[in-house]
């Protein structure tokens, strides 16, 4: 090490000198340890892009300024409410589907107090895992039997582990539904990782029931149909019906599986102008053996997987050893079951009182907008921003039902005295963070995607940073 690197590197502040210049900062509320390996890791860095060639560190309070903005970070990382303005419903990155009061009610109290997750009252023995609630889940969508795993990608696999393996461990699915979910996972990787082999037939845009009558033989286990529910296709193209497929299936001894992905459990079309959903009922009036959705998606409840069905194909699924591995805990089966009980008690048709459900059924003119002049009554003092409305278009989001639009209002911002960039910065570092979008050179929040209960902060939030 040469004498300017020497010198430099001895003006590397300490650890313990950078804790003590934090103390008279002001601080989110993160433990010791977690703070401590923050400095750490910051004077770590510096050392080694000294001993890179760098020439010069920062001075000692820009470097305490820059370990605290790391820490403000790190302690906004962490998983907290925020305010939805984005005007997709269904949003991954925030959380899928917002659960129900009583849900949550009913998890809450699951979790602080001991429970009967696997006790029989009636015995005093060992009880059934969620048998209440599978019991519940069958009759919702009237099938013989249904399950639960962690997600519907873990439902897929756990299927595919039963129905796809050993000498038939073929499953026949055609090209034009090898469809990739979200973080790029693919159906085919999916299949893969459960053992089963992948018999493509088809092409991307037709597949006759021909294709799939040619690929059977003798190793092949079971047909698998996938719901496009975050693409679509059109112009020249033709598949076979569910019902098509049930026959050939049967014909050959073959179960016959779907994966509907979106979990739809009532038409989509009543609660606003889209279009129709294929529940997990309707496909299994069709005809089909199995059946998989997502809990956490027009279901409206907890990220799970459900699985629906002939009894015998649904015990089997939880004798495979690795179901245990994927089944969920107390918490999701409490969630999972409180969703369906909001279902099963309302008449069939009638909307359940679910937080996804209220979003998508709320109409601009009759809950939007009397809210959005509530709200721009309030921003009208801020000389520096100039508000008003604009009509928008909000989504489902989460994968599902990509060409439905849903007619929406959003609060229409355009700050005087920052950039529209800088806003939405600002809004996103507040203690309850706004998430919306800028379009037209404007920051916008559709208010369909925001509980009116969260309208005051939203209104707070502005006036701070104002």
């Amino acid at each position: 090490m040469s004498a300017t690197t020497q010198n430099v590197y001895a003006r590397i502040p300490a650890v313990d000198k950078v804790l003590v210049a934090l103390d008279s900062r002001e601080l989110p509320p993160l433990p010791i340890p977690l703070v401590t390996d923050v400095v750490r890791t910051a004077v770590d860095l510096l050392r080694a892009e000294v001993k890179e060639g760098a020439e010069a560190v920062p001075e000692f309070d820009a470097f305490v300024d820059g370990v605290a903005g790391e820490i403000d970070a790190l302690y906004r990382s962490r998983i907290h409410p925020v305010i939805n303005g984005t005007g997709v419903c269904i949003h991954t990155n925030l959380g899928r589907s917002p659960l129900g009061g009583d849900v949550v009610a009913s998890m809450l109290d699951v979790g602080r107090f001991y429970n009967n997750i696997e006790l029989d009252l009636d015995s005093g023995e060992r009880g059934k895992r969620g048998g209440f609630l599978e019991k519940c889940l069958a009759n919702l969508v009237g099938a013989e039997a249904a399950t639960v795993s962690n997600n519907c990608a873990a439902a897929l696999i756990l299927i595919l582990k039963h129905l796809g393996n050993g000498e038939r461990n073929e499953v026949i699915i055609s090209r034009g539904e090898l469809v990739e979910i979200g973080g790029g996972f693919r159906v085919p990787e999916i299949m893969e990782a459960s053992g089963a082999k992948l018999v493509e037939v088809g092409a991307t845009n037709k597949t006759s029931l021909e294709d799939y009558a040619q690929a059977i033989g003798p190793r092949t286990g079971m047909l698998l149909k996938v719901h496009r529910s975050n693409f679509w296709m059109g112009g020249f193209t033709d598949e076979p019906t569910t019902e098509e497929l049930v026959t050939l299936g049967h014909e050959h001894d073959l179960p016959v599986v779907e994966d509907l992905g979106s979990g739809a459990m009532i038409s989509t079309e009543s609660l606003a102008p889209i279009p129709h959903e294929p529940t997990a009922a309707e496909v299994l009036q069709r005809g089909v053996d199995l059946v998989c959705v997502s809990g956490d998606k027009l279901f409206g409840g907890p990220q799970a997987g459900i699985i629906a069905g002939k009894a015998n194909l649904v015990a089997g699924i939880k004798k495979e050893p690795f179901f245990r591995a994927l089944r969920c805990d107390k918490l999701i089966l409490t969630g999972l079951q409180e969703t369906v009980l909001a279902y099963l008690r309302n008449p069939a048709g009638e909307k359940p009182d679910l937080p996804l459900i209220r979003m998508l059924s709320a109409t601009v003119e009759d809950d939007l907008r009397p809210r959005a002049e509530a709200i721009l009554a309030q921003l009208k003092p801020i000389a520096e921003l100039q508000s008003g409305t604009v009509e928008s278009i909000a989504r489902c989001g989460g994968g599902t039902m990509p060409k439905a639009e849903i007619p929406s209002l959003a609060l229409d911002l355009a700050p005087q005295s920052m950039s529209v960039t800088k806003l939405a910065a600002r809004l996103r570092v507040r203690d309850l963070p706004v998430m919306g979008y800028v379009a037209e050179n404007r920051f916008r929040v559709d208010l369909r995607t925001v509980f009116p209960e969260q309208d005051a902060k939203l209104v707070e939030n502005l006036l701070a940073i104002f």
